[in-house]
């Protein structure tokens, strides 16, 4: 899978909501109203990065966690990222 083009990139995020393309990434920050509620989200999406063998890179703060999805393969964002970050917005908790 190609890398996109920071045009194709933005194009394709107006569709995303929250997700920012920024530091050769694309990014979201998720809230929680408590700390452990933040830590079920990252297990589950653990699991489908796993399945999907594309890992993204986590910050875990309080009741906060910040995603980033980039392929370090290909330098820089691909269709994979894009599609990881749909599912990443369909995990419930």
């Amino acid at each position: 899978m190609s890398r996109l083009s920071g045009s194709e990139i933005k194009s394709k995020l107006t569709g995303l909501n929250g997700w920012v393309f920024k530091d050769n990434a694309i990014t979201k920050i998720f809230t929680f109203s408590a700390y452990m509620d933040g830590i079920k989200f990252v297990n589950k999406l653990a699991n489908k990065a796993e399945a999907a063998n594309h890992h993204p890179d986590l910050v875990i703060g309080w009741c906060r966690v910040e995603v980033a999805f980039t392929s370090h393969d290909q330098g820089g964002v691909t269709e994979k990222c894009l599609q990881m970050a749909i599912e990443t917005d369909a995990i419930k908790l």
